[in-house]
């Protein structure tokens, strides 16, 4: 979509004009939901959290800076919406402030090649504490103060969720070498394009990439 024709349709959608507001929807439905996959425990639980988005996106399109790129200010909108709903509607059992927090170590992923959608599952898979800390670190770029603040928690427990985020991701790849061989565990997912690569470069796998 170009640039004019995107203008005109954010200038239909503050008109609230309905034919707008669908060819805006229909134009970003991926982009959203790849963002709300994320955070979401299934495709239902994202689409649910995707269409509040958009409903905020429309509700507030006024406020968008023409200045600004519009898939930027949008992927934010999808990204709060995510965390206000696990906040709203499901108790994140995070664990307790550990002093030894500020001295963990995540160490490197084992090296793998999932595809896109093997990674994306197994990323659903974890605890919604610890799935919902690892996309805003490892993949949005917060830190872990900033995070703290986010979800009202200490940065040590954000930190621990991190690492136990990742020690449970490390979990699910090294048994993915087990599925391809006896093919009875994590029947789900499709481990058929494993080949070894760095963990930076499954970086490219999501917009802002992965943080080691």
């Amino acid at each position: 979509m170009g640039e004019e024709e995107l203008h005109q349709l954010i200038g239909g959608c503050i008109k609230q004009d309905r034919k707008s507001q669908k060819m805006l929807y229909k134009a970003f439905y991926g982009f959203a939901m790849g963002i709300c996959l994320r955070y979401a425990g299934n495709r239902d639980e994202a689409a649910d959290v995707m269409n509040q988005g958009f409903f905020k996106v429309f509700t507030h399109i006024t406020k968008y800076d023409a200045n600004r790129p519009f898939k930027a200010w949008l992927g934010k909108i999808m990204m709060n919406t995510s965390i206000d709903y696990y906040r709203a509607n499901l108790k994140m059992a995070y664990t307790d402030d550990l002093d030894k927090a500020e001295n963990l170590s995540d160490g490197e992923l084992p090296d793998r090649k999932l595809n896109y959608d093997d990674l994306l599952r197994m990323i659903q898979q974890l605890p919604n504490a610890y799935r919902t800390v690892f996309n805003l670190f490892a993949i949005e770029g917060y830190t872990h103060e900033e995070i703290g603040v986010m979800l009202d928690i200490n940065p040590g427990t954000s930190k621990s969720n991190l690492h136990k985020a990742r020690q449970k991701l490390k979990e699910m790849l090294l048994a993915a070498d087990t599925t391809i061989a006896t093919n009875t565990k994590y029947k789900g997912l499709d481990y058929s394009s494993i080949v070894a690569i760095s963990t930076t470069e499954v970086r490219s796998f999501f917009n802002n990439g992965i943080r080691g």
